[in-house]
């Protein structure tokens, strides 16, 4: 229900100018889903659905992905630069050491970058593992990652 729900909510932002939650609760009851503010306002926080101004100079949902994925790279490297400390490559793995609490936010940023050769990623507080399908992609992007420290 939940996924379907979501899924439904993305839908109607893509193809409606929604200002509103009360807006989006009533097209959401229009595609026969009834549901409450506090679930809709919930959804829209776990889909990172944002506001951005429409071409009619007002304000309108729409999914965050869009820029998310123009903003990984920049968000990685600060990552990296910021509160990455060293990085080591082990056969197909690689680890992470980090700042204290800044692992789970590289594993974040690395995750939202579907990149198609980690299989995936496991954070601690300051350590990351990441698993590679080879140990040449674990080594190409051990360099990566060198290269933005």
């Amino acid at each position: 229900m939940k996924n379907a729900r979501q899924n439904t909510i993305i839908e109607l932002i893509l193809a409606n100018d929604i200002e509103t939650q009360n807006q989006l609760i009533e097209a959401l009851a229009q595609a026969g889903i009834n549901s409450t503010q506090a679930t809709v306002s919930r959804d829209i926080k776990e889909l990172h659905i944002i506001k951005e101004l429409s071409p009619e100079g007002k304000y309108r949902y729409a999914p965050a992905h869009k820029k998310e994925l123009q903003n990984h790279s920049t968000r990685l490297k600060a990552i990296f630069r910021e509160g990455v400390t060293s990085c080591v490559c082990a056969q197909n793995m690689i680890v992470i050491k980090t700042l204290p609490g800044l692992a789970p936010a590289a594993c974040s940023a690395i995750d939202g970058m579907n990149i198609d050769t980690i299989a995936g990623t496991l954070a601690g507080d300051d350590t990351a593992f990441l698993c590679m399908f080879t140990s040449e992609d674990a080594k190409t992007f051990c360099e990566e990652i060198k290269s933005m420290m």
